[in-house]
């Protein structure tokens, strides 16, 4: 029986996520109203981030052909006090997807930055790695992949990666004082070790001259997550 507030429910899997340091003068004119910016030891990350949806439900309910898909986003991590308490967060910048009912959806009921277009995945594994790779067509195909070794480990509580997977809710902007807030639900992930990675990325055509630099720099880290189901709760505004 899915809960009166689960409004959707599925699995996350083989989350590739490139993490870059980046100066906070960056995202604050992202932020939404009433969050913080959150950082991990002084830093202050933008993530793109690429994985699978698999086995999509909307209460409940399967939606024929919108099951499984890619979904590629960027995002950054706030903090919000609520009644005391800080609850961990995220915001997305952009996030892409290949079915447009998908993005109808996520832009009309979360007020998302949702666009559409063509997606490829593959996995491949042996005894001796794991290869992912996400990529999208813009105008030319984007990509990022990983090559890892093929068996995952816990994520250690203090740990970069802790911060990175450890946010739990969605922050949007949505007017100069309203905010758009949902909660996401999952168990503790678990990491595979990275050997190698690629990122082919046009950072400017697809995220805005504000993220254009990405196209120059590493990434402080890149991982790869196994994920796990996950389930969406509908959202509340935050108001002024």
């Amino acid at each position: 029986m899915i809960g009166n507030d689960i409004f959707l429910t599925a699995e996350w899997r083989k989350l590739i996520l490139a993490n870059y340091a980046v100066d906070k003068e960056v995202l604050l004119k992202y932020l939404p109203p009433f969050t913080e910016l959150d950082d991990w030891q002084g830093k202050y990350y933008v993530s793109l981030v690429g994985f699978m949806f698999v086995n999509t439900r909307l209460k409940g309910v399967n939606i024929p052909f919108h099951g499984n898909f890619e979904e590629v986003n960027l995002r950054f991590y706030v903090k919000y006090k609520d009644n005391g308490d800080w609850k961990r967060g995220v915001v997305f910048v952009s996030e892409i997807v290949p079915k447009p009912a998908i993005t109808f959806i996520a832009n009309t009921i979360y007020k998302e930055n949702y666009r559409t277009l063509p997606m490829k995945h593959s996995w491949l594994q042996n005894e001796n790695q794991l290869g992912v790779e996400y990529a999208w067509k813009l105008k030319n195909w984007n990509s990022i992949s990983v090559t890892a070794m093929p068996n995952s480990q816990p994520i250690l509580i203090d740990s970069e990666e802790n911060f990175i997977t450890e946010h739990y809710w969605g922050y949007t902007k949505i007017g100069e004082n309203i905010t758009s807030e949902y909660g996401v639900g999952h168990p503790r992930w678990e990491t595979y070790p990275i050997i190698d990675y690629k990122i082919d990325v046009d950072f400017e055509k697809n995220y805005g001259e504000d993220f254009a630099f990405l196209a120059s720099v590493e990434p402080d880290s890149v991982m790869l997550a196994e994920g796990s189901e996950i389930n969406v709760k509908k959202g509340k505004k935050l108001k002024g």
